[in-house]
């Protein structure tokens, strides 16, 4: 039985390559999308999201505009690293697949709680705002969730937006700091795991060689992507981080982590969005999270190109 997910996400390049790897993954129900302002703002997070579902040939999918700016804060983007669209690199079609009527916090929180308890899976790939918004919504939810998987935060590899904190958190701590506490098991994809799972020219070759559409736009899309970090950290390619959501569902034994304490800060203007993430137990406050710091890349790379190329 295909375990059911709800993807939270703003896209971005390896947002989209996220949601390309679940749509081409029949161990997964992608019940719908919901779309969040974090990347670039809510108005390309929702044309990206039905983008990437049309490149797949799901235009089945639901997808759902929810929140355009964080809980309490101004909106911060990221076009500095994504481009303008947001998808930039590859030239996608426009949508014709219509967004659905309801706003993303309430789909979420109808789908959880009419839903049998523990089974919906909560994939976040951007700022938590949506979950955030959920959560306030209706504050049994967390306790109904089967799980709850999100890329963001770092310790070891500190921040990419500041040196304490990792976009997806920077942006709407406070969100952030809600799912953390929310009841649900949360399991956290950070800098220190993704950092690891690089591009390569000849893992972009493979996907441009790929026989179908797919493959060669995913080629584009990460030419483009990879471009930022490369100059940043003087890598040999830019980390893919989002697709590390998926395929922890997938092929969970490719990762490898422990469960810790992890805090979110939100008042202190210096460390805004730092994960405090207590790794080596020196306080004994509640674990809450599961942290991952640990990947097969290789294993990780070789299923999104399996995956990737069923697609059409």
């Amino acid at each position: 039985m295909a375990r059911p997910i709800i993807i939270d996400t703003d896209p971005g390049q390896d947002d989209a390559l996220a949601i390309l790897l679940a749509l081409a993954s029949p161990e997964l129900e992608v019940l719908g999308i919901t779309c969040v302002a974090g990347n670039v703002p809510l108005a390309r997070t929702t044309v990206n999201a039905r983008k990437v579902c049309e490149l797949a040939g799901r235009q089945d999918t639901r997808v759902f505009a929810g929140a355009s700016e964080p809980l309490s804060r101004a909106l911060v983007t990221a076009e500095y690293v994504h481009g303008k669209t947001g998808l930039d690199g590859y030239e996608l079609p426009e949508p014709t697949m219509a967004l659905q009527d309801q706003a993303g916090a309430d789909f979420i929180v109808e789908t959880v709680m009419n839903a049998p308890a523990n089974t919906v899976t909560l994939c976040a790939l951007g700022p938590l705002t949506n979950l955030g918004l959920a959560l306030k919504a209706e504050r049994t939810m967390g306790a109904r969730l089967r799980e709850i998987v999100l890329m963001g935060g770092g310790l070891f590899e500190g921040g990419n937006t500041t040196p304490a904190a990792e976009f997806n958190i920077y942006v709407d701590p406070e969100a952030a700091d809600l799912v953390m506490h929310c009841g649900a098991p949360v399991t956290m994809i950070p800098l220190d795991l993704t950092h690891q799972t690089l591009t390569s020219d000849a893992i972009i070759d493979d996907f441009r060689a790929m026989p179908n559409h797919t493959g060669p736009a995913s080629a584009g899309l990460l030419d483009f992507f990879e471009r930022f970090d490369v100059e940043k950290y003087g890598s040999q390619g830019g980390p893919l981080h989002d697709p590390n959501v998926i395929a922890f569902l997938l092929k969970p034994e490719l990762y490898g982590g422990r469960l810790i304490n992890v805090e979110i800060e939100t008042s202190s203007e210096l460390t805004r969005g730092m994960t405090v993430a207590d790794w080596w137990g020196v306080t004994d406050r509640v674990k809450n999270v599961t942290y991952l710091r640990d990947v097969d890349v290789e294993g990780y790379w070789t299923l999104l190109k399996e995956r990737l190329a069923t697609l059409r």
